[in-house]
C-alpha cells in the first residue's frame, strides 16, 4: 500500500496494547496523534527511537501530541519494552501488519542481499479531527521528537 495522502482522512484501526486492550483511531479523537512505527522492540534503533519519545514527553505534551508506537511484535514483548525502557506512551501490537499495510508501512526490505517484507521506520501525524498532516516516510530514531516540534513549529 502507498503511503497515506495529506489531508486525507486517516486509516483506522483497532489493536492490542501491550496489555491486551483493543485500541482504535477513535479513541484518539480530539488530540493529535502521532504514530510511528518500528521494525521490533528490544533492538538497538527501536530503543533509541522509544528513549528519545520518552525523554521529550513534556514537550510532547506541550505540543498537545499523543503518541503510540506499532510493531508487528506480540503484546507480551511490547509490555516487557515498556517495563524495561520506562516507556511513557502506549505501544500497539500490529501481529499481521493490517495497520502497517494501511499506512505504507509494511515494505519490502533488503539486507545481506536478502529480500524480505517488514515494518519501515516511519510516522504519522494525525490532527483532532483524524486527518493525515504528516508523514515522515523514513525516521532518524533518535530525531524522532524533534521532527514533530520542528514540523509544529512550522505549520501550527
Amino acid at each position: 500500500m502507498p503511503l497515506p495522502i495529506l489531508n486525507t482522512p486517516a486509516p483506522a484501526f483497532a489493536l492490542p496494547d501491550a496489555t491486551g486492550v483493543q485500541r482504535s483511531l477513535k479513541d484518539y479523537r480530539g488530540t493529535w496523534l502521532l504514530i510511528y512505527f518500528y521494525p521490533k522492540a528490544m533492538t538497538p534503533g527501536c530503543t533509541v527511537q522509544a528513549c528519545t519519545v520518552r525523554d521529550n514527553q513534556a514537550l510532547l505534551d506541550q505540543l498537545g501530541v499523543t503518541v503510540v508506537g506499532i510493531s508487528p511484535d506480540k503484546p507480551a514483548l511490547l509490555q516487557k519494552f515498556i517495563e524495561k525502557e520506562q516507556l511513557n506512551f502506549n505501544l500497539l501490537s500490529d501481529a499481521e501488519h493490517v495497520m502497517a499495510d494501511a499506512y505504507g508501512a509494511w515494505q519490502e526490505k533488503s539486507m545481506y542481499g536478502r529480500t524480505y517484507m517488514g515494518m519501515a521506520r516511519m510516522s504519522v501525524l494525525v490532527d483532532p479531527t483524524g486527518m493525515v498532516r504528516m508523514v515522515w516516510p523514513k525516521v532518524t530514531p533518535a530525531q524522532q521528537a524533534q521532527d514533530v516540534a520542528t514540523w509544529f513549529k512550522d505549520n501550527v
